[in-house]
């Protein structure tokens, strides 16, 4: 796939979930409902606390560098085109994506790096996808032949590849989570063979068959009781494809909603109360159904342009897809740095998405972003870990963030920016008795009708950064 073709997709997929998560956490926060058990309480406010963690696409699909399972839905929309020698086709394309799976073997995965490459960029919670919508398990499911240890790679004593990346970023510290889809496109309980999809949907009425939708839930609940009893200790579960939801929930304020066809109730309060009686105090994040068992908030690719008092977290893209493509576009390491200082300025945190190819490896390019991002983190990780949003928030190139008594200040600098002889926090009263230090750096820093000077000296000390911490005490 070209960057062109790509970028294409991406933008069709921004409107098919990245505005459908912007709208939902903009729109309907005020409904938020806080959880009420003290253990999950704890963990969410230990989770606002770390701010940064590392989100993967990870499957078949990474064989062919191609959307995630998107190419499988039979909806006109650009997202969802197909390619190859089999795109003229739907039946023959799905019977020829599932057959990746005969010959995937990433013989060079190793987690380990991964997880010390995401420990030194300053992460500290992973979300795996361990299963997305086309159904393929990255997990040893007894459930499903369509599994990562049904492939060639089932002979490597990592074949269960999601026990392995949970051990190896817990071994480093990590929070951990698992992305898992609701929807299924490859079990005949949820695309039943009887009727053809249409589109994302199940692909029959759940009232009229509810001897199929209830075992389809059975087979939800099965699967996601594997993730939450035989993986050690997990701390997040993340579900993706809101269109499974109750009817009731359904927003029809929200363009995407209108489009779901029947209640895919797949009852959350017996799943919610099974994951937590294996994983007391796991945060439950059902994406974009307003509820008891959405903990946080998640736009997509997106960030809302103001505060929020909610938790919530952007996920975010690295490069421009979230699945392999062998061509990556990467964002630059200012960019990336902007992006989470932004975000947590507002309240949230950012959950940021690294690609795995079909060998198991990431682009060594994202490697160096990481490590990049490291550097900075290394300084200037004081105004970011721990902190609580400081009005005003974000005032043009300024961005604050507080812990206790200390105001932390970002100048976000534009690329190649050099710093004038002084700066005007904008928004920002400086108490006349303040001391103010760049971080990382002992020398004060004097103030002049509000600004703070700067001397030449210092500011070579501190060397030229995608952002300037102030700390003021």
């Amino acid at each position: 796939m070209n960057l062109k073709s790509t970028a294409a997709l991406l933008a069709g997929l921004l409107l098919a979930s990245g505005s459908y998560a912007q709208q939902h956490s903009e729109q309907n926060h005020s409904k938020y409902v806080a959880p009420t058990d003290p253990l999950v309480q704890q963990k969410l406010s230990k989770w606002q606390d770390i701010k940064f963690g590392l989100l993967m696409h990870w499957g078949t699909y990474s064989q062919w560098g191609i959307v995630e399972s998107w190419s499988l839905c039979p909806e006109d929309e650009g997202w969802c085109e197909r390619r190859g020698p089999h795109s003229h086709d739907w039946f023959e394309y799905k019977k020829a994506y599932e057959d990746i799976a005969k010959t995937f073997n990433p013989v060079k995965f190793n987690p380990d790096r991964w997880a010390k490459a995401a420990k030194g960029a300053g992460m500290k919670y992973v979300v795996f996808t361990t299963k997305h919508h086309d159904g393929f398990s990255m997990f040893d499911s007894k459930y499903t032949d369509y599994k990562i240890t049904n492939t060639p790679f089932k002979t490597n004593p990592k074949a269960n590849v999601t026990k392995e990346v949970l051990a190896a970023f817990r071994n480093e510290g990590f929070m951990t989570g698992t992305y898992f889809s609701k929807p299924d496109w490859h079990t005949d309980s949820y695309w039943w063979p009887y009727f053809p999809p249409k589109d994302r949907n199940v692909s029959y009425d759940p009232k009229k068959r509810p001897e199929i939708w209830n075992k389809f839930k059975d087979f939800t609940y099965n699967q996601i009781e594997e993730l939450m009893s035989d993986y050690g200790s997990v701390d997040i579960l993340w579900l993706d494809g809101g269109w499974v939801r109750p009817a009731s929930t359904i927003d029809t304020t929200i363009s995407w909603q209108k489009t779901i066809p029947y209640d895919q109730d797949i009852d959350m309060a017996r799943i919610g109360k099974m994951a937590r009686s294996h994983q007391p105090g796991l945060l439950v994040v059902d994406r974009t159904v307003t509820g008891e068992f959405e903990n946080y908030v998640t736009p997509e690719q997106s960030i809302p342009d103001h505060y929020m008092s909610i938790p919530w977290e952007s996920c975010m893209t690295m490069g421009d897809s979230w699945s392999y493509i062998p061509k990556e576009n990467f964002k630059s390491t200012q960019k990336l740095v902007h992006t989470l200082v932004d975000i947590v300025a507002k309240g949230g945190n950012l959950l940021l998405n690294v690609a795995p190819g079909p060998d198991g490896e990431w682009h060594e390019e994202a490697y160096t972003r990481l490590e990049e991002m490291g550097k900075w983190m290394n300084v200037n990780g004081v105004g970011i870990y721990e902190t609580k949003p400081l009005a005003p928030y974000r005032a043009g190139k300024w961005a604050y963030t507080k812990k206790g008594t200390t105001t932390y200040a970002f100048y976000l600098a534009e690329a190649g920016e050099k710093l004038p002889a002084s700066l005007k926090p904008e928004g920002l009263e400086i108490p006349a008795k303040a001391k103010i230090t760049f971080a990382g750096n002992k020398k004060a820093l004097k103030v002049k009708n509000g600004a703070i000077e700067l001397p030449v000296k210092t500011v070579a000390e501190v060397g030229v950064q995608p952002a300037y911490l102030f700390v003021i005490n």
